[in-house]
């Protein structure tokens, strides 16, 4: 019986042997596995930080930010190699200081920031502080313009100074810093190309990398450069930036409006993203109508209306642009809400330096939504008929029902036949201005009536007020 037992015994315990061992396998296999990981991770974070493209928490925590699509544009100062054989070498440093206020001063009329650096050359970001697509023009338009401002100042104070700019295009991450007028720094491989950029150029050239060039070749003349080396990704062909193309200038050297245009087709976008985006934020939940799908209605309406009532494109644009925002004033209220986005239009066109004449013809035309208004032009009549395009579509029963939540629910005392009557009443006495509404609308318009009508009478039958 004891030989039984200590039989079983050893059993057990050959047993619990076998077993140990082959945890013991496993948890060396799990050591080496988190050693590998945990080396992975490491690599992986060096190489976020490289690329300056922490984690979201590490970016949280650090104050950093991204940016999908930055400008930057690195002033390379030349003239220091000169500067040591020079008597006069104060005078030639109290020169750079105008120089270099100069360049701020363009850089702020060109939405740029000025990145801090170290050393004399400059760093200038545009798509920071204000997020846009068009900051590769602006930064070329900028670049352009500093060129010219150092050249007009030497032909009027010698000086041993001038610059050469790089330009390159890109998304960027970017780390708050506690400055009120440069409030980020930058980092990371497109810092490093862009320096690489200005470093590449001669004096009084503007080397722009790929991406830039894809970005402004419609506004300016380029021509190939060469190569310059970017790191972990071989060579980069990069461009020389020439002359606004012909056509795009008036005789005086200021932009013509074919310039205009093309820019505005751009930043359009930018307003409309804008737009929208604070349309969906901060309009009132319960506006079932005058809503963002119903801006977004109107801004395509006025379009196809311009177009076939043979309007210009810079004419259409200032539609589109007044759509927008002819509703945004139902974020404060809903009677006289038109002067209200008169009032947006007025505060927020200015950061896309609209000049204050189209700024007022656009508040004109959001004015022509306020009913009743008789157009005074065709802009005017585009806008009415576009707004009111819905009376002659074939979804205008559904959209009125909306409008009438949104009323009764906003405080409006009617039931549904009353409203309906009110809409006959309405409808009948509504006309569209242009050709186009009344080729496209009048005839399902007409419809419409019959239609509330057959709904009014169904519910006077049967005694529903």
């Amino acid at each position: 019986m004891a030989d039984n037992n200590n039989e079983e015994k050893l059993s057990l315990l050959q047993q619990l042997g076998k077993r140990g061992a082959g945890l013991d396998k496993q948890l060396k296999e799990l050591v080496t596995q988190y050693e590998s990981m945990n080396s992975r991770t490491e690599q992986y974070e060096a190489l976020l930080k490289e690329f300056g493209l922490e984690d979201g928490a590490s970016r949280d925590r650090q104050g950093v930010k991204r940016f999908k699509m930055v400008s930057m544009l690195y002033v390379v100062i030349k003239g220091f190699n000169t500067l040591v054989h020079t008597e006069d070498a104060q005078m030639q440093l109290d020169k750079l200081d105008e120089i270099i206020f100069t360049i701020g001063d363009i850089a702020g009329k060109y939405n740029l920031t000025k990145i801090p650096t170290v050393g004399d050359n400059i760093l200038l970001a545009g798509g920071i502080m204000v997020e846009n697509k068009t900051n590769p023009i602006d930064a070329a338009m900028a670049a352009k313009e500093i060129i010219k401002s150092i050249d007009d100042y030497k032909k009027k104070t010698p000086t041993i100074w001038s610059v050469a700019i790089g330009i390159h295009t890109g998304p960027i991450m970017a780390r708050y810093a506690p400055r009120k007028t440069s409030p980020y720094t930058l980092a990371g491989n497109n810092v490093l190309t862009v320096s690489r950029l200005g470093r590449a150029a001669d004096s009084g050239d503007i080397v722009v990398s790929p991406m830039t060039y894809e970005l402004v070749k419609e506004f300016f003349e380029i021509e190939k450069f060469g190569k310059v080396p970017v790191k972990y990704s071989g060579t980069m062909e990069v461009y020389q930036l020439g002359k606004i193309k012909e056509g795009l200038l008036n005789a005086d050297g200021s932009m013509s409006d074919e310039f205009d245009l093309r820019y505005s087709r751009i930043q359009f976008m930018d307003i409309q993203e804008y737009m929208l985006d604070m349309l969906e934020e901060q309009l009132p939940k319960n506006l079932y109508y005058h809503n963002v799908k119903h801006t977004i209605d109107v801004t395509t309406e006025v379009e196809l209306i311009g177009w076939t009532e043979g309007l210009s494109e810079s004419d259409i644009m200032l539609l589109k642009v007044a759509a927008l925002f002819h509703d945004s004033g139902q974020i404060k209220c809903s009677k006289g809400h038109e002067a209200v986005s008169c009032e947006y239009a007025q505060e927020i066109l200015p950061r896309y330096h609209y000049p204050q004449e189209k700024i007022d013809t656009i508040k004109r035309i959001i004015m022509a939504t306020e009913l009743p208004h008789e157009p005074a032009d065709t802009l005017e009549a585009v806008i009415q008929d576009s707004d009111l395009d819905y009376l002659g579509r074939s979804d205008f029963i559904p959209v009125s029902n909306m409008l009438y939540k949104e009323l009764t629910e906003r405080g409006a005392k009617m039931t549904m036949n009353q409203w309906n009557k009110a809409q006959i009443k309405f409808i009948s006495a509504h006309q569209y201005y242009t050709q186009t509404a009344k080729n496209l609308r009048e005839v399902n318009k007409q419809s419409q009536i019959e239609r509330l009508k057959e709904l009014v009478e169904a519910c006077d039958k049967e005694g529903i007020e």
